[in-house]
């Protein structure tokens, strides 16, 4: 089994160094001169673009199966067993309404609620143990604790406290260990999809990046895996 990393780079020189340069019988030539002839012929239309920017990055993050969470008053909005919360939800007009809501998978600390017409950042309860956990290491966790309870009763309530004090636990680094260099791997294939801060937050790193529809629909497709 290929390491995510290699297999991400091999796929990368397949599309882009040898695909793209060989004689396609339905273009009449390679992917790429047929790109390069229709850019000669109409332009870049860069009014077409879309920027790469926190905005686009928080649109193809995945939802959850309703698409929408309710704002319970002093809690926030739920996702997956954890409460996210935001300053924004003290509000009384936004206070048990329901909104749209995204989770970064590779982060089960950050999530965001479209709240007053705007994508607002929510951080979970815990936050200092489930920032940076993926959404897989989540729901491993989530099993072993499960499986560990049937052993010794027919009951158990996973609750954010339960998850969060495993994964501080000596077991959880045991059980977890291979999924986290899974993820190291995953992150270190798409660095472009790091979502980046608020307009108003200092960016470590903000991508000059441009991407076309046809690229947003493609990561609208990857996110909702």
């Amino acid at each position: 089994m290929w390491p995510f990393g290699d297999l991400h780079r091999r796929l990368t020189e397949y599309a882009y160094e040898i695909y793209d340069t060989l004689h396609h019988p339905a273009l009449g030539q390679s992917p790429r001169v047929a790109y390069d002839t229709g850019l000669a012929k109409t332009g870049h239309r860069t009014h077409k673009l879309i920027a790469y920017d926190r905005e686009f990055l928080v649109h193809t993050l995945p939802t959850t199966v309703k698409g929408t969470a309710k704002v319970a008053p002093g809690r926030g909005i739920k996702i997956r067993n954890l409460y996210y919360w935001s300053d924004v939800f003290r509000a009384p007009d936004v206070e048990k309404q329901h909104v749209a809501v995204r989770y970064d998978p590779f982060d089960a600390g950050t999530a965001y609620a479209f709240v007053h017409k705007e994508w607002t950042e929510c951080h979970s309860e815990y936050f200092s143990v489930f920032h940076g956990r993926s959404e897989k290491e989540i729901m491993l966790a989530t099993q072993e604790l499960r499986r560990t309870a049937e052993q010794h009763s027919g009951e158990f309530h996973v609750s954010a406290r339960k998850l969060a004090e495993f994964l501080q636990s000596v077991e959880a680094e045991e059980v977890l260990l291979a999924q986290r260099r899974n993820d190291v791997e995953s992150r270190g294939a798409k660095p472009a999809l790091t979502i980046l801060p608020p307009p108003n937050r200092p960016a470590d790193r903000a991508p000059d990046l441009m991407a076309s529809p046809e690229t947003a629909a493609d990561l609208q497709t990857y996110g909702s895996f």
